[in-house]
């Protein structure tokens, strides 16, 4: 059985997905260190309750939970969101597909 690798355009959709989901895990860990350091300053925690806090954490971290479950294999359209991490994974443990173009 020959290898099956990904064309060149289901390969370009699948890099956009590592950049928008690489940007965006940058910019929440940035954000979410500076909220959880000024937080008192900024007013959005009060000591025993998560508050507004609590929301803002959770509108950040909601993003790529929905990032991971919006990834599938662009050959055979199996979700493989939780293989990846900050990337996808090389090889499709559904359809054996290696994740990237031959060129």
């Amino acid at each position: 059985m020959a290898a099956q690798y990904l064309t060149p355009e289901q390969d370009d959709k699948l890099r956009q997905w590592e950049r928008w989901n690489r940007n965006y895990f940058i910019f929440a860990f940035l954000a979410l260190t500076i909220i959880l350091v000024f937080s008192s300053q900024l007013g959005l925690s009060s000591g025993e309750s998560w508050g507004p806090l609590g929301v803002l954490i959770a509108a950040l971290i909601t993003p790529i939970i929905v990032l991971q479950l919006k990834l599938a294999c662009p050959a055979c359209g199996h979700k493989i969101g939780w293989q990846a991490k900050l990337m996808a994974p090389d090889q499709c443990k559904t359809c054996g597909t290696f994740l990237r173009s031959r060129d």
